[in-house]
């Protein structure tokens, strides 16, 4: 028996047909793009993320596109939040510490805490497999930068036993006192370095923010050359503002990002800018900027 079918009814069933192909298209390009960007990675540079530039954006979903993009780590993360990203087969390349940028290592009478706080944090770390776990200098509040480094160097030469026991990596990250973070002490790469060689341990190590240091000393390339043994770790963002790396700001990161592969680097670069853009449409395009 023959059915009728209407002229609508095909249409219907027609366009229908169409919509279905053109969702299943824009899928596909989505993950051929995907496919795309992973592929013409170079393997140079093991890529990051910082969470906090992502707020607006579940961790879940963050880690969904770090995997697309071919980025192997979402960093800055609590313990809470390490099971996450390790379901994704990721990485947090730089771990919370129990310090404040505002409360570090520069007060002697800070020490007993952080060092009880550390040698709690530094073995989870390790049970995880994470390589890093980020700490700070604390500001000055009128204290001498020569107090405050040797009051570092009594703090974090306690910290070194439980680091070199379990193989994790204490960074103290620079940061710029001009804009962000006023009166933070770590805040020029010299005195960062003094403060590695006077420990003399190589569980220490600096995290070079290459926006902060623009902003604090620039030469930023010629530093990298020269002090890049005592990096342990390296943070991105466009200035001004640390939004975007691209052509809207000053720093030309191919060729920052070249004289760090220069020096045999083998850490991981976490991009830490504020997108103004859509967040993974611009994550994407600082990963083709730095993979070099």
């Amino acid at each position: 028996m023959k059915t009728k079918i209407s002229r609508r009814s095909a249409l219907k069933s027609v366009g229908g047909a169409i919509a279905t192909f053109g969702i299943l298209s824009s899928v596909n390009k989505q993950a051929n793009a995907a496919e795309e960007t992973k592929s013409k990675l170079k393997g140079n540079i093991h890529h990051s993320v910082s969470r906090w530039c992502y707020g607006k954006i579940s961790l879940d979903d963050l880690c969904k596109a770090c995997v697309d993009i071919g980025i192997e780590s979402v960093e800055l993360l609590g313990a809470n939040e390490w099971p996450t990203v390790k379901k994704y087969g990721l990485t947090c390349a730089m771990c919370n510490g129990p310090d404040r940028i505002d409360y570090g290592f520069n007060r002697v009478e800070h020490h007993d805490d952080l060092v009880a706080k550390f040698e709690k944090a530094i073995p989870q770390v390790a049970e995880f497999g994470y390589p890093n776990i980020i700490c700070f200098s604390g500001n000055r509040r009128g204290m001498s930068d020569e107090e405050g480094l040797e009051n570092c160097v009594k703090g974090l030469k306690r910290l070194m036993p439980i680091a070199e026991k379990y193989k994790v990596t204490v960074v103290l990250e620079l940061l710029n006192s001009k804009v962000n973070h006023k009166d933070y002490m770590a805040d020029h790469s010299a005195w960062g370095v003094e403060l590695c060689k006077k420990v003399g341990s190589e569980r220490l190590k600096l995290l070079y923010d290459i926006y902060h240091m623009q902003i604090m000393e620039g030469d930023i390339i010629r530093t990298i050359r020269e002090s890049g043994k005592y990096f342990g770790h390296y943070h991105t963002g466009g200035n001004p503002g640390r939004n975007e790396i691209d052509e809207t700001q000053e720093i030309y990161y191919p060729a920052v990002m070249k004289a760090i592969v220069a020096t045999g680097y083998k850490g991981f670069v976490g991009q830490e800018f504020v997108p103004k853009r859509d967040p993974l449409t611009s994550l994407r395009q600082a990963i083709m900027i730095c993979d070099v």
